[in-house]
């Protein structure tokens, strides 16, 4: 049973890390107010200007699945209900190098929900708690805080639709939680209050993802949950090609380092034509389309360093994409803002939380997921970045793994575990999968692909709208 530890909890972002972090809140709070700019329930499970990324593929997977079900213990049964895929990692049709993945029954669930229909699932439970309330259509705008400024006591509000709209209100708390996103305004709040901004880690990628729904005919996808066909320095394209509903599948395509799909009709379909694997393409070519492709683009994986501030003022928790935005292409925003709100939970456990042991945890979090992701970024050559030793070795290896899992199970549960956040990349060295590694038959590279249209994404810059933006 929980322990009331403060008065108010104020949470800036509705979006999952936010509505992770306002349920884990409840139980300790008398009140929680989740603060938005967007007007949440009028969209309902429909893309929101707030998360411009919501058109595109999800995946909730491994850790990510079992760190929500503590919370939300009929979520794949709810999901599988509403004819949302629901099936084990290791069986769906991963492919590298265009040879596909030995299938490998691994326990680890996946659920490929669209971004706005999960989102909404979760923030219609937790708005049906009795101490918790949203706050749509408003901006913060500062951080409240004592004459010496060493704890946060609320923040100032405003009419998303502007200050002349509205002038600037007040609402305090006993604990202010950012998840507003890559947006977020905490280090210039933090410098407005004299304290230092959070040293930035900022790796370019140049990633875009392309994106289009179609009307699921006879045949397609066969019974699979998902297709999908990993980038690779040779060939930067990849794609994820899932259903999305009982009759509606969507199609992401992929491209790192400024190699982009088309957003027009034909461009699309002749860089689907341009992947190695010719599954998607051959889907697609002759289905129904249900609206044109849409683009995002996400420039740069983003880690902001509050551990290592000196100072930091009480009363203040930093979560989500706010503190590390990974590349997308790897699945583990979701699960990394579920582990962040378990921390959180953790903490309150023992009272007050203490603002830089929270952000301490977090940071330990965060480390994993982005070793894995900017490690691996960093076998493109054209992404800038230090390549030592160890990274170039592990990139090595890992490489050796991917070859390896479209010969043997083991290698690709071993893959699908460590990158699902269940087990660490040492895990990796574990001897039958050091055994799997050493005995594959590395396979020729496929051909480079040129690009296939000259037209250009019409491009969302990655970002989020939420309070603070």
């Amino acid at each position: 049973m929980s322990t009331r530890v403060g008065d108010r909890a104020v949470v800036l972002g509705g979006s999952i890390a936010g509505t992770l972090a306002a349920r884990v809140l409840s139980g300790f709070y008398r009140e929680v107010v989740v603060v938005d700019r967007d007007g949440l329930a009028a969209s309902g499970d429909r893309p929101r200007r707030g998360v411009p990324h919501g058109v595109q593929a999800h995946g909730l997977h491994a850790r990510g699945c079992q760190a929500l079900l503590r919370w939300f213990p009929d979520l794949l049964d709810d999901m599988r209900l509403a004819d949302m895929p629901v099936g084990d990692l290791g069986e769906q049709r991963w492919y590298f190098h265009a040879r596909p993945f030995r299938p490998a029954r691994t326990g680890l669930m996946s659920l490929t929900a669209p971004r706005p229909v999960l989102e909404h699932y979760l923030r219609t439970a937790v708005a049906a708690l009795p101490n918790v309330t949203y706050r749509e259509l408003t901006d913060a705008c500062g951080l409240m805080a004592t004459p010496d400024r060493t704890r946060v006591t609320g923040v100032r509000l405003r009419s998303a639709a502007g200050p002349d709209v509205d002038p600037a209100t007040e609402l305090g708390a006993d604990l202010v939680v950012d998840a507003t996103g890559r947006g977020s305004r905490t280090p210039v709040w933090l410098h407005d209050l004299g304290y230092q901004r959070p040293t930035e880690q900022r790796q370019s990628i140049g990633l875009a993802y392309t994106t289009r729904l179609y009307r699921i005919g006879p045949g397609m996808l066969d019974g699979t949950q998902f297709v999908n066909s990993l980038a690779t320095p040779e060939c930067p394209r990849g794609a994820f090609f899932g259903r999305a509903g009982r009759d509606t599948c969507i199609v992401s395509l992929t491209g790192m380092v400024g190699d982009h799909a088309p957003t027009d009709p034909d461009g699309f379909l002749a860089f689907a034509r341009s992947l190695p694997v010719p599954d998607v393409h051959q889907q697609i070519h002759g289905a129904e389309p249900l609206g044109d492709p849409v683009a995002f683009t996400f420039p740069a994986s983003v880690r902001r360093h509050y551990e290592r501030l000196r100072r930091m003022p009480e009363r203040l928790v930093v979560l989500g994409d706010a503190v590390c935005s990974l590349n997308p292409n790897y699945s583990q925003g979701m699960t990394v803002a579920a582990l962040e709100a378990a921390a959180l939970h953790r903490h309150l456990r023992r009272g007050v939380p203490d603002s830089r042991a929270v952000m301490r945890h977090i940071a330990r979090i965060v480390a994993v997921p982005w070793y894995l992701s900017t490690s691996r970024d960093l076998a493109f050559p054209q992404v800038p970045g230090r390549r030592t030793a160890v990274v170039r070795a592990g990139n090595a290896y890992a490489t050796r793994l991917h070859h390896a899992a479209t010969e043997d199970p083991r290698a690709t549960e071993a893959l699908l575990r460590v990158a699902g956040l269940v087990d660490r990349p040492t895990a990796f060295l574990r001897p039958n999968v050091v055994a799997a590694a050493l005995t594959c038959r590395p396979t020729t590279s496929p051909p480079v692909p040129r690009q296939p249209s000259p037209a250009r994404p019409r491009e969302e810059p990655a970002g989020s709208h939420a309070p603070g933006k």
